[in-house]
């Protein structure tokens, strides 16, 4: 089964209260599952990875023969594919996480950047994580 996967990770303040959203659907757009993760104190980027990483277990669980993440953060997508070098110390790891789950996966996973009103539906995740940890709300 093919997967696309939309994730968003945020933090208020950077860092801060930080919250990520995972979208999955199947090939042809229908919701599968959706989460919504608070994570504590976090920067942007370490949300953003902690998303991916969440939407490739999960892809790993539901039996994915192919996987597309759909994320709005230019920086992840481009690591990800090998475009830009992995050089924070705090983003290193999570990086080397998510090749390790590529690899049980057994297939390369497409990431493709999409613009944030494309990926309406991990932002709506991941802002809810983040109002929920701070207080401000109930996940439902």
């Amino acid at each position: 089964m093919k997967l696309i996967i939309y994730t968003d990770g945020g933090a208020r303040g950077n860092p801060g209260p930080a919250g990520i959203g995972v979208y999955v659907t199947d090939e042809n757009g229908r919701k599968l599952e959706e989460h919504a993760v608070y994570l504590g104190v976090q920067t942007n980027n370490q949300a953003e990875y902690k998303a991916v990483l969440l939407a490739l277990e999960r892809a790993l669980v539901l039996g994915a023969t192919a996987v597309e993440i759909r994320a709005d953060s230019e920086l992840m997508v481009k690591q990800a594919r090998g475009e830009y070098k992995v050089k924070h110390p705090n983003i290193a790891p999570l990086y080397l996480q998510l090749k390790n789950l590529e690899t049980l996966l057994g297939f390369r996973v497409k990431y493709t950047h999409v613009r944030r009103e494309k990926n309406i539906d991990a932002d709506r995740l991941s802002n809810d994580a983040m109002d929920t940890g701070s207080g401000k709300k109930k996940l439902r």
